[in-house]
């Protein structure tokens, strides 16, 4: 329980800041949506033989020249804060004393800890993953790895793919499947780091992607079917290409003024039937496996098979390409997922989301050009280096500009993000290593987000939403993250964090901080606030906002150790740290990320 002084303390100088800044103004967007997802701007079975095998990294590839580049500490930290989960001071110096390119070829190198291994760890009976794990049981996996993991490039890209190519266990198809969704989240992190088109054939293929995108089990058509278009629509729309033409740098083609449609009606009826015959893994294409009353008891996470009886053999006409009507099922796959990663439009549409996921909402064109350059050619004459596009990414002349004040730097921190900010920066571990950190999704009690149940397939925020009535908007610029942003979900963020910093998170709070190196600086108040600064801020924070914070912070008296009081002296030490962070924490200039 917070100290009852602390509290008022909290929420005067709170208010002060906010006020300071004309906070909450422009927050009331989360009911308004952007109708359209691109506006611009407003054979994968996975290596090992068992579940539960680490994965071995990609080889390591060569990146274009010119992408090497050494930081100070304030840069490493704000390098480090859009390339992981958040720095710590360890991780902060080791950067600062090393390049890009080590710290890449490092990244690249580690190997992959997979989350169905915790799942199967944990239910290890024979079969008892599959049926017994809950999403409780993915959680707990994914804050142990994203906190704790060495591998932290893997773990923040992993999760912004998979806030791209969305599966969501708010779907009653997916929700039992626990494993299935760990599985698929591990089959992003596999291919995070290899080449584009692999990743798109394990997106296709998996089984809790045919779930959600109703594409598992989906049949040929006839005198009274016809074939499920969900997933040949998404796959052109939100994985690929998106709904209209684009130029190089990512800009929209016009004709006569108006956006030109990358892909019509008849495009998506042509694709529905290549994705047909698809269902659950197993080694017959008997009746029974295709509608599941036989299951194999790793169909979950194995990749989808063709079963010809069930797949279309009529002619497949989309994107200007045809598909033979006898090829057979894998055939026609290969050739439409080789159709749209060689589309002109794959590296803008994916560069830029992944620019937005990681750096800035507001890429420029000459951004946005520069990484679909990258995803077009590694330096070598490869297309769809996915460790190419995201040094490209990362490494960009925009992405290390000293951040301005323009509206068009930088992004709104997600609130999952900030969470392992707080955890990284201030080593926040759970004894029993099991990180249950479950109910986050409600916006008031908890943080309006968790991993993997995104409310659609449009991910919580779509890439092009705008804030109405903001200045955003009049600017032209869009903000995603603003849309999951709401009074609820403001005054639920801090009041999570406020109890968090000083009391833990999870189960029975069971995930607490290690604030020794700050405490050690309490009684030097600048100094504290220097260290919070670097941490969480990558040294920007503000004159003024440092001003107030540090008087918020010496205002609380220390008392002279008298050989009694230890108790006294260590709660007002606790309580400088505290105010600290979370009046960092709670700054506007810390929740836009520059």
């Amino acid at each position: 329980m917070i100290d009852p002084t602390l509290r008022r303390l909290l929420a005067i100088t709170l208010f002060s800041l906010l006020a300071a800044c004309g906070g909450g103004g422009d927050s009331k967007t989360g009911a308004t949506q952007n109708p359209d997802i691109s506006a611009v701007p407003p054979g994968t079975t996975a290596p090992g033989t068992k579940p539960g095998d680490t994965l071995p990294p990609p080889p390591l590839t060569t990146p274009p020249g010119g992408q090497t580049a050494t930081f100070t500490r304030p840069e490493a930290s704000r390098f480090l804060g859009r390339a992981t989960f958040g720095p710590d001071m360890a991780a902060i110096d080791a950067l600062a004393a090393s390049d890009s390119d080590a710290w890449f070829r490092a990244q690249f190198s580690k190997p992959q800890t997979l989350h169905r291994k915790y799942i199967d760890a944990k239910y290890p009976t024979a079969g008892a993953a599959a049926t017994k794990a809950v999403p409780n049981d993915f959680y707990e996996s994914f804050w142990q790895q994203a906190v704790r993991g060495d591998d932290q490039l893997r773990q923040r890209v992993t999760f912004a793919l998979s806030e791209i190519f969305v599966v969501s266990t708010q779907n009653e198809a997916v929700w039992p499947q626990t494993r299935g969704v760990a599985s698929y989240y591990d089959m992003l992190g596999q291919h995070a780091f290899g080449n584009f088109r692999t990743l798109l054939q394990g997106v296709a293929t998996h089984p809790m992607m045919g779930l959600y995108l109703s594409h598992l089990r989906n049949q040929k058509e006839s005198a009274t079917r016809t074939p499920d278009e969900n997933f040949a629509r998404e796959v052109m729309q939100l994985f690929t290409i998106g709904l209209y033409q684009l130029n190089a740098d990512g800009s929209l083609k016009l004709n006569g003024g108006k956006p030109i449609d990358t892909y019509t009606r008849d495009d998506v009826s042509g694709l529905a039937k290549v994705f047909t015959g698809w269902s659950w893994a197993g080694p017959d294409q008997g009746a029974n496996r295709f509608f599941g009353s036989v299951a194999d008891p790793d169909r979950d996470w194995m990749p989808m098979q063709n079963y010809a009886a069930y797949h279309s053999t009529s002619e497949k006409r989309f994107l200007g390409v045809s598909a033979a009507g006898a090829a057979g099922g894998e055939a026609d796959m290969a050739l439409a997922l080789d159709t749209l990663f060689n589309h002109p439009n794959a590296g803008p549409f994916f560069g830029r989301q992944l620019i937005q996921r990681l750096v800035t909402s507001n890429p420029s064109p000459a951004y946005v050009g520069r990484v679909a350059a990258a995803f077009a050619n590694n330096g070598s004459g490869v297309r769809g280096d996915m460790q190419t596009v995201i040094r490209a990414v990362l490494l960009d002349p925009e992405a290390l500009a000293p951040a301005g004040s323009s509206l068009r730097t930088g992004k709104l921190r997600e609130p999952l993000v900030r969470l392992g900010n707080w955890m990284r920066a201030f080593h926040a571990k759970d004894a029993a290593l099991q990180y249950r950190i479950y109910y986050l999704s409600d916006p008031l009690s908890g943080l309006g987000q968790n991993p993997m149940n995104a409310p659609s397939v449009f991910n919580y925020f779509r890439p092009s939403y705008v804030p109405p009535n903001s200045a955003l908007a009049t600017a032209g610029l869009v903000a995603p993250e603003m849309q999951i942003t709401s009074e609820p979900s403001v005054t639920g963020y801090l009041n999570f964090m406020q109890d968090a910093i000083s009391g833990g998170v999870a189960e029975n709070s069971a995930v607490r901080a290690d604030y020794s190196a700050e405490l050690a600086l309490a009684e030097q108040p600048a100094a504290l606030l220097d260290r919070v600064n670097l941490l969480l801020m990558s040294g920007n924070m503000s004159s003024r906002l440092r001003t107030k914070i540090l008087s918020a912070v010496t205002s609380i008296a220390i008392p002279a150790a008298n050989g009694s009081n230890a108790a006294q002296v260590t709660k007002a030490k606790s309580n400088r740290v505290y105010l600290a962070i979370f009046l960092a924490m709670a700054s506007p200039e810390y929740l836009v990320q520059k």
